[in-house]
């Protein structure tokens, strides 16, 4: 059975089809890429995926499980989370609390617990503040938990948002163009994590990237987008020796 099967999928803004008729199939512990130019439609697919945007037509099912239209918060409790292109941490808190947000969803205390800090409250407290720290080990991040996410140089903040988004417990992790403002050594860093998070947390990944050296070394299927339609899917290697993809990276 799929992990993630999704069909004809379709959204269009302003009378434009951002996507249109898009299909999507994935095994559990796959590493699944999306590419395409600029434009073509990558980063609205994972919006509707996760409930950003409620799609015109087709279905999404995790696990079987229709989860088409959720909000946000309920697909991320189903086993959907991702990271974003453009980096978005709580930079005013620590780099120990942006991991405890997400943790936040496998480990609810009732209200009046935290407003008038009964045991409860600091036994959670303690086990999340374990979780945590066991996350960031994993990242290498354990000796600047304290430093605000803010002041971590840009790999790291990168590997942070990772560990934050693990941090939900996810079944399907989404890594937006997770190399983007990398040199080639932050990006062979970036590949050995998520080869890593792939075996250790027996993880699910699709991620939309443009770095080919990248997606040719961790992807084992790819799906190419094109003005928000399938331009070809298949094996890594097919597809980017395929004259469409070439054509369309050359026209980008």
């Amino acid at each position: 059975m799929a992990l993630l099967e999704v069909k004809n999928l379709t959204i269009s803004f302003g009378g434009l089809r951002a996507v249109d008729d898009f299909q999507l199939t994935i095994k559990k512990g796959q590493l699944y890429g999306l590419i395409g130019p600029n434009g073509a439609g990558k980063t609205t697919v994972f919006n509707l995926l996760t409930g950003v945007y409620k799609p015109d037509e087709g279905i999404i099912r995790l696990e079987d499980k229709d989860i088409t239209g959720l909000k946000t918060i309920e697909i991320n409790k189903a086993g959907i989370a991702r990271t974003f292109q453009n980096i978005r941490l709580f930079k005013e808190l620590s780099v120990l609390d942006n991991v405890k947000v997400g943790l936040h969803n496998s480990y609810p205390y009732h209200t009046l617990e935290g407003i008038f800090r009964l045991p409860g409250y600091y036994r959670m407290e303690k086990e999340m503040n374990e979780k945590a720290m066991e996350l960031l080990k994993v990242f290498d991040l354990d000796q600047e938990a304290d430093y605000l996410a803010a002041n971590l140089p840009y790999g790291k903040q990168r590997k942070l948002e990772i560990a934050r988004a693990l941090a939900t417990d996810p079944k399907l992790l989404l890594l937006d163009e997770p190399a983007a403002g990398m040199n080639p050594n932050e990006t062979g860093e970036l590949m050995d994590t998520i080869r890593f998070v792939r075996k250790e947390f027996d993880m699910t990944v699709l991620l939309i990237e443009h770095d080919m050296k990248l997606v040719s070394g961790i992807c084992e299927e790819l799906t190419v987008l094109n003005f928000g339609r399938i331009l070809t899917q298949g094996k890594t290697a097919d597809v980017l020796n395929d004259p469409q993809v070439i054509t369309a990276y050359l026209g980008e």
